[in-house]
């Protein structure tokens, strides 16, 4: 098994450069057709604006004379019609940018989420979810101002950069040389300080991931902390994270704002020296005051340009950062993987084998959870997993389900090595009871269905009715359309189990698998549930983890598990008989009468 590797976190100790954006950009080609639209609405809103000075230095080189005035109407009524094209210039650009931006912002949340659901199990269990979130919301929100607003008004300011500066060379060819000197002046500390930004705006981001991770987390456990009355010493916590936050989110914006105003003081003071320079100029008779006034508007527009860039600038190097944290997600490779040809598989029979299989889990536990470990289930057999908490009997169904791989051993599914197969084929062949089953926050129905595409509402009664839910679910609101409450903690334990009951009676699998799927239920809901269960068992290759000895006695065989290893096997009777760990734990649960018979 590959080792996996964690995320990384850049609290500060390098910038994310702009080339983090370079794997984004496929999303921008996917819509050439609208981006060629901006491209065009840009150039036509920028050589209407830059047409406005050449009009400014005829008026005032031909004077407001009365023999002038026809000309300088038609000179007014000529940029009234270059304001009109401006306008809807400008509207149609803004219109293709924006919704560009939203348009490539939803398809990296789609193609990032989808890309996160295929993750293995042990990309989760060293990765907060919410920072998952964190980056699957704010960072891409982040994005869409790179790729919206910030693209559009960067893409503007640099038409009309380049077209002032070639506008003011052609105005005159003196003045625009102390214009050229003083860009690499202005241009080179925005680009030295740009790596200062994305380094905070990276920061930033990673602060507010930590953030939302810890509301994430103490909101879904809401209860426990209520329990607890932990609120205030949590509300203090996030209190934390969130100043923690906002100064982040402070000396970013305290880095651009500088770097702002620095662009903006060496882009229009080069202007008033360039001013102050064309009028020795006029004075001495070298240019017209309508070629000086011509040169300034084109040096107003260049330097208004530019400032603006410097502003864009820092947002896209912001960007960076956040394009930087989703490419790292969007790099993630699954450890669990289907091979390149698979074996097909239709149908399982159920026929079950582990042979020889040792198990680590690659994080959070130092010692091997299973040692050689070999057993095997006949199809339709049922086999109970018993013994002490940590024995490692819900690993054995983490690897059954592939949700991780042995570091050794095989794990074979009707004579073939999982490994061959393709993960869904292997996982649709089971169905699992949890002991504390999920509910979504969706309706009765939809949690039944839940993996089941176009399953009939017929097939979702039929199998709610088997499960023995269909009372409870009759007497909600809206019955099948009801919207239960997030992880349905509006109902009890027995209605929740009752559902995921449904659930494995819908997916119809040929392995089920129940973990402790009646522990925590009073005796009336267990009583349901296992009727439920005894249906749904039939006919299934089942693995039951108990600690309830009382629901394994009509087990095939039970397995009794320490340590990761199989100590014992075989019917409740001869183990009880070989007086073993079985004996033991049996004698523990029943002390207070004799052992019951199997048959019972």
């Amino acid at each position: 098994m590959k080792r996996p590797v964690p995320l990384r976190r850049e609290h500060g100790s390098q910038a994310a450069p702009l080339r983090a954006l370079v794997p984004l950009l496929p999303y921008v080609a996917r819509y050439k057709g609208r981006l060629i639209a901006a491209l065009a609405a840009l150039s036509v809103a920028s050589a209407a604006t830059l047409t406005v000075p050449l009009a400014v230095r005829r008026m005032i080189d031909h004077g407001f004379t009365e023999s002038s005035a026809g000309l300088i109407n038609s000179y007014f009524a000529a940029m009234v019609a270059i304001m009109l094209v401006l306008a809807c210039a400008s509207a149609a650009r803004y219109y293709c940018v924006t919704t560009l931006g939203d348009r490539i912002v939803a398809d990296l949340r789609s193609d990032l989420f989808k890309h996160l659901a295929y993750l293995d199990a042990a990309f989760y269990d060293r990765t907060k979810s919410g920072e998952l979130v964190s980056r699957l919301t704010a960072d891409t929100l982040q994005m869409k101002s790179a790729f919206g607003s910030s693209a559009s008004v960067a893409l503007r300011n640099l038409f009309m950069f380049a077209g002032a500066t070639s506008m003011i060379v052609l105005t005159s060819p003196k003045l625009s040389a102390f214009v050229l000197i003083a860009i690499p002046v202005i241009v080179l500390p925005l680009m030295t300080a740009g790596r200062g930004v994305r380094r905070r705006s990276r920061r930033a981001q990673d602060v507010l991931a930590d953030a939302t991770s810890f509301a994430a987390e103490s909101l879904a456990a809401v209860r426990v902390m209520q329990a607890f009355t932990a609120e205030t010493a949590a509300s203090r916590k996030f209190t934390a994270a969130a100043e923690a936050a906002y100064v982040a989110a402070r000396e970013t914006t305290s880095a651009r704002a500088i770097l702002t105003g620095i662009a903006m003081f060496l882009a229009f003071s080069s202007v008033v020296v360039v001013l102050w320079l064309g009028a020795r100029d006029v004075l001495a008779g070298a240019i017209t005051a309508g070629t000086l006034s011509q040169f300034v508007l084109y040096a107003v527009l260049g330097a208004s340009a530019l400032g603006q860039l410097s502003e864009v600038w820092s947002e896209i190097s912001a960007a960076a950062g956040s394009a930087g944290r989703i490419s790292e997600l969007l790099a993630v490779e699954p450890q669990i993987t289907s091979p390149r040809i698979a074996t097909p598989l239709a149908h399982s029979r159920g026929a079950i084998a582990f042979d020889r299989v040792n198990f680590a889990y690659p994080i959070g536990r130092d010692a091997p959870t299973l040692h050689d470990l070999s057993f095997r289930a006949a199809p339709g057999q049922t086999v109970a997993i018993v013994g002490p908490s940590g024995a490692g009997k819900s690993t054995i169904f983490q690897l059954l389900m592939r949700f991780y791989d042995p570091q050794s051993g095989t794990i074979l599914l009707d004579g073939t090595d999982i490994r061959m197969l393709r993960v869904e084929d292997v996982r649709r062949q089971i169905a699992i009871v949890p002991q504390e089953p999920v509910i979504f926050g969706i309706s009765v129905a939809e949690n039944i269905a839940y993996g089941a595409d176009g399953i009939s509402e017929a097939a979702i009664c039929q199998a709610a009715i088997q499960a023995g839910a269909e009372e409870f679910i009759r007497a909600l609101p809206q019955r099948y359309e009801t919207r239960l409450g997030e992880r349905g903690m509006t109902l009890s334990g027995g209605q929740r189990q009752r559902l995921a009951i449904a659930r494995a009676i819908v997916r119809d699998a040929p392995i089920l698998l129940l973990d402790e799927a009646t522990s925590s239920l009073d005796a009336e809901s267990e009583a349901l549930v296992r009727a439920a269960l005894e249906l749904l068992m039939r006919g299934r290759t089942t693995l039951v983890i108990a600690h309830r000895l009382a629901t394994v006695l009509k087990a095939d065989r039970i397995l009794v598990m320490d340590a990761g290893r199989i100590l014992e096997q075989g019917t409740h009777a001869s183990l009880v008989a070989a007086g073993g760990l079985y004996a033991r734990l049996a004698r523990l649960q029943f002390e207070t009468g004799p052992l019951p018979d199997a048959a019972e």
